[in-house]
């Protein structure tokens, strides 16, 4: 049974940094493309950046490149997210999935950014 546990969410400041944090459970996690979504208040979930399978390819939306930035330990079954310079436009659920995404969703953490 897959399972994606999310946390690492908070309250900050424009121009803060937050660590989101997921560990995935249920299927093999070094064989898969992993990836970040996010689904703003009453907007379509969004890609937000994938990191291949060994951690050496990344891409990242126009959105936040040069500002987040995804890693994965496949020793500990987590992907990484760090968000530098946040701004309200970055107020969202954030998920991890596998890329594609699978059917099983998380249940995200929370990110809210304060102007």
């Amino acid at each position: 049974q897959v399972q994606l546990v999310e946390s690492g969410g908070g309250f900050v400041q424009t121009g803060g940094s937050l660590r989101l944090a997921c560990i995935s459970s249920g299927r093999p996690f070094s064989l898969y493309y992993m990836a970040w979504y996010r689904q703003a208040p009453g907007k379509e979930r969004e890609f937000v950046s994938r990191i291949s399978q060994g951690g050496t390819v990344t891409t990242y939306s126009d959105a936040v490149k040069g500002r987040f930035t995804i890693s994965r330990d496949n020793s500990k079954d987590t992907v990484f997210l760090d968000m530098d310079n946040l701004n309200p436009g970055d107020t969202a659920v954030y998920y991890c999935n596998i890329y594609p995404p699978g059917a099983t969703w998380g249940q995200g953490t929370q990110v809210t950014v304060s102007s």
